[in-house]
């Protein structure tokens, strides 16, 4: 990967460390405008990288941190800004896999000497520099366009030995059953929204504070249930349609049925073609035996295919409960997140991200196998029941202008963006004030225009 792209991945992706564990004595090492960076910052950077970082620590993260500096700064001039609730969908994933990882979140603390709040606190600090220096980035290189003879002259006399390493890539198609939910189960769970309902509308508890207490969507719990502002193409049309049809702030909607379960809704305000409001989210419980009643009919649907009574294509037409995939052949695609492009193909650490439970079922196919059932949570957050069919396995091999033409358009607009960025760097090195403490300055930076 080039420097500039590295420096950038850096920013963006570094973790949550234990500084907490070392004894450092504090200091103030760089200052870059109004900001300074600490010591104790550049050693949490060092601890999470451990052995991994090429180059002197001491020198490569006071200049990474530097760089995001200058990034946080033109967020500010610019009024480039992110929700908390879009920070705290990444912040409760992030711990949650933390927990998993340590075995309980009381282990978790133990080794990490904080809390669980300040865990989150940390978390919550890192994701949000995060997602606005990518915010910041979009901006400055959101005029990048490649063309293809462009994609074409960059790569028409490289050595094959130097084309971009495509790992393996796998293509799959899935059919989903939803289990069966009681009505007795619907009816306890819209009689609890009620409650709430009538709990707020009395001024016993606020929403907020039954958000927090309640609701399974975890992202928004944290924040009272509140959202960002949100247009209706990116919610799911019921609750959209509802959400739209409020104007009364702190009015709480009737009980609405998604793809993600049920809500109840609190209209914050209105900006343009946006809203913002709180919600309340309850998943139904699925009974064991409704599940076993979904494996056992697509274990049935599974073998009619192997039989090639049926086509699997078809079999996802009739019988799938994915509207996502139900009228793509059940093709899964997979939307890179840098890039925002969709693609049909997954290496699978993409595909483990998606869905562990599939992942772990993909693995072990070849070409053209039909999988036993299995059970797996669907991206609304819903137990679900599927099959997969391994529709291709593309193996690690150099890149191909014929065949892997986006990802080769990918590589050159990322060395635009990166010149881009470069130039952009320099530039605010020659107008932003930078000290560096004399301790500090025997380095060979990637941009020497720190020291005038």
């Amino acid at each position: 990967m080039k420097k500039t792209c590295f420096l950038l991945f850096s920013l963006l992706w570094y973790g949550v460390s234990c500084l907490a564990q070392t004894n450092v004595i504090d200091e103030v090492v760089w200052i870059v405008g109004d900001e300074a960076i600490l010591r104790s910052d550049v050693e949490k950077q060092r601890l999470e990288y451990g052995g991994s970082l090429n180059g002197n620590p001491y020198c490569v993260i006071p200049e990474q941190l530097a760089i995001q500096k200058l990034f946080l700064q033109q967020a500010d001039l610019d009024s480039i800004y992110v929700e908390d609730s879009e920070v705290n969908n990444y912040v409760e994933q992030d711990f949650n896999e933390k927990v998993m990882r340590a075995g309980s979140k009381e282990k978790l603390e133990e080794y990490m000497r904080m809390s669980a709040t300040q865990i989150r606190e940390e978390l919550f600090d890192m994701y949000k520099n995060r997602l606005i220096v990518k915010e910041v980035h979009k901006s400055l290189t959101s005029e990048v366009k490649v063309t293809p003879a462009e994609v074409r002259r960059y790569f028409k006399d490289m050595p094959e030995d130097s084309l971009p390493l495509i790992p393996t890539q796998v293509e799959v198609q899935i059919l989903v059953l939803q289990p069966r939910i009681p009505q007795e189960e619907i009816d306890r769970l819209k009689a609890e929204l009620r409650d709430y309902t009538e709990r707020v509308n009395s001024g016993t508890t606020s929403f907020a504070t039954l958000a927090r207490l309640y609701s399974e969507d975890t992202g928004s719990a944290r924040q009272g249930g509140e959202l960002p502002y949100m247009g209706k193409g990116e919610l799911d049309a019921a609750f959209a349609n509802v959400a739209f049809s409020m104007s009364e702030p702190n009015k709480v909607s009737k009980i609405v049925q998604s793809e993600f379960g049920y809500h109840i809704i609190q209209f914050i305000d209105k900006r343009g073609d946006k809203v913002k409001c709180r919600h309340i989210l309850k998943h139904p419980h699925i009974a064991q035996a409704d599940i076993d009643t979904a494996m056992v009919h697509l274990d049935s649907i599974a073998e009619d295919i192997r039989q090639e009574k049926i086509s699997f294509e078809n079999a996802v037409l009739y019988a799938s409960d994915d509207k996502d995939t139900r009228n793509n052949h059940g093709i899964l695609t997979n939307r890179k997140e840098i890039t925002d492009e969709r693609t049909t193909r997954f290496e699978m650490g993409e595909l483990s991200a998606l869905s562990p439970e599939l992942a772990r079922v993909v693995d072990g196919m070849e070409v053209g196998d039909i999988s036993k059932p299995f059970e797996m949570v669907n991206s609304k957050g819903m137990k679900v029941c599927a099959i997969a069919k391994l529709k291709s396995r593309i193996k690690a091999h150099r890149a191909h202008i014929s065949e892997d033409f986006q990802i080769l358009r990918a590589v050159v607009e990322e060395k635009k963006s990166d010149e881009i960025i470069s130039e952009w760097i320099k530039e605010k090195q020659k107008s932003i004030y930078v000290r560096i403490n004399e301790d500090w300055r025997d380095c060979e930076f990637q941009y020497p225009g720190w020291i005038k």
